[in-house]
Order: structure tokens, then C-alpha cells, then sequence
């Protein structure tokens, strides 16, 4: 398990961009594929991206592919999601979370998770 810190977030128009951040915290860090997650009211949980460690696996979620690019600074502690062209339907509070595995199943291999941040996309 990692600790994760989230910064970013906030209320858009859509079509417009966002950016989000998590960091581990801490002086020392793991090799974590690391990843991001959102959820709304009455739903489950959803998957939305994961980059592995060096980068060399990236998954999307088909309803962001095309949208939002995930990628590590190069310290690899931190990863980011550049979200562009939002919609509505983008609304969700985001989870960043974090895996010991380099190709982790979505629904089961993240066990840290982020505080949470909230994204709102007007219509």
C-alpha cells in the first residue's frame, strides 16, 4: 500500500479541459502501476485509466479514449490525467489509486487509494 494525495479538479464547461494530479507521499515510493478512478452518486465505481510503472501499459476506458491521456512525471511519483473535450456525463468525484502489478485487473489489484477529487462539467 502507498500513500496517495490528489490536487486538481474543480467545475468546467463542456468541451473545456482539466487536469488532474496525484502524488505518492513520503521519501520512499514503491514501483506502482498507478491509476484513476471515478465515481458518481447511485453508481459503482468506474475505471478510467492506469499507466504501469516506466509507462510501457496504458489502459482507457472506452468512454474517455480519445479524451484523456494519463502519464508520469519523471520521477515516476506522481501521474497525471489530462482530460480535454469534457461532458457532462464526465461528472464524478475522481480516485486516484495505485497497484502492485504491472497489468492490474481494474475491478480487484488497486489497493491505494487518493482522497478524492471532484470534477463538474456544466452543460
Amino acid at each position: 500500500q502507498v500513500q496517495l494525495v490528489q490536487s486538481g479538479g474543480g467545475l468546467v464547461q463542456a468541451g473545456d479541459s482539466l487536469r488532474l494530479s496525484c502524488a505518492q507521499s513520503g521519501p520512499f515510493f514503491s514501483s506502482y502501476t498507478m491509476g484513476w478512478f471515478r465515481q458518481v452518486p447511485g453508481k459503482e465505481r468506474e475505471f478510467v485509466s492506469y499507466i504501469s510503472w516506466r509507462g510501457g501499459v496504458v489502459s482507457y476506458a472506452d468512454s474517455v479514449k480519445g479524451r484523456f491521456t494519463i502519464s508520469r512525471e519523471n520521477d515516476r511519483n506522481s501521474v497525471n490525467l489530462q482530460m480535454n473535450n469534457l461532458k457532462p456525463d464526465d461528472t464524478a468525484v475522481y480516485y486516484c489509486a495505485a497497484s502492485p502489478l504491472a497489468v492490474p485487473r481494474p475491478e480487484g489489484d488497486f489497493n491505494s487509494w487518493g482522497q478524492g477529487t471532484q470534477v463538474t462539467v456544466s452543460s
